[in-house]
């Protein structure tokens, strides 16, 4: 039970830090080279786009219009974006200005021989075959490469996350001390009764039986 109990704590940690490091803000110092819309077919990966309510609108094969960024980073790979509304509901980024940082990304185009580096807010994961981008959230300039802006949105949602479970922990140790521990001494107490009452009955059994016995043999 032990090794069951060990497997699922490991997969459960597992899995929150997949939820976290998808969902929470990430920052990268970046060159923008490209923008534009292109015709993306929408299929089993449907769960890293936009969800309907936001407005986004699929022909009957499954394509979107999408919007994309073209960016290289400090080192030289190229990492692109897409740049989708994400609505109220998942992911709580309330993103309903992707054709303003569309523009503002086209004007913040630039090659390498004169770059102008920007910082690109943004949350999710890029997978090339599976055809997953992060969705960009917003862009600001930055000074240089070398520029590494503090992430405190997601270092602020961590906080308030930690404080959350600090919190449910001593909530459920009360619970614990005051209704499981009680419930599991009565319990307890009950059982000891009970068996102290069977093993009582079993040696009046007994006596009776060896005293019966006892009759029997004297006859």
């Amino acid at each position: 039970m032990r090794w069951f109990l060990t497997i699922l704590g490991v997969a459960f940690g597992i899995t929150v830090f997949l939820f976290l490091d998808y969902a929470l803000p990430s920052r990268q110092t970046v060159r923008i080279t490209n923008t534009y819309n292109r015709l993306t077919e929408i299929g089993a990966n449907s769960i890293f786009y936009a969800s309907p309510d936001t407005g986004t609108v699929q022909n009957a094969a499954g394509q979107r219009d999408v919007r994309f960024i073209d960016t290289v980073r400090v080192n030289g790979k190229p990492y692109v974006y897409r740049n989708e509304d994400t609505g109220w509901i998942w992911p709580p980024y309330f993103k309903y200005d992707s054709s303003n940082l569309h523009a503002q990304a086209t004007d913040r185009k630039s090659t390498s021989a004169a770059p102008e580096w920007v910082s690109v807010t943004s949350y999710g994961w890029r997978v090339s075959w599976l055809s997953i981008y992060p969705n960009a959230i917003s862009i600001r300039p930055v000074a240089g490469p070398d520029v590494r802006p503090f992430n405190w949105p997601a270092v602020l949602i961590l906080l308030v996350l930690g404080l959350l479970l600090l919190l449910i922990w001593r909530m459920w140790n009360q619970f614990h001390e005051r209704s499981i521990e009680p419930a599991i001494r009565s319990a307890d107490e009950t059982w000891d009764r009970i068996d102290a009452r069977a093993d009582a009955a079993r040696d009046r059994a007994r006596g009776r039986l060896s005293r019966w016995w006892n009759g029997m043999k004297g006859r």
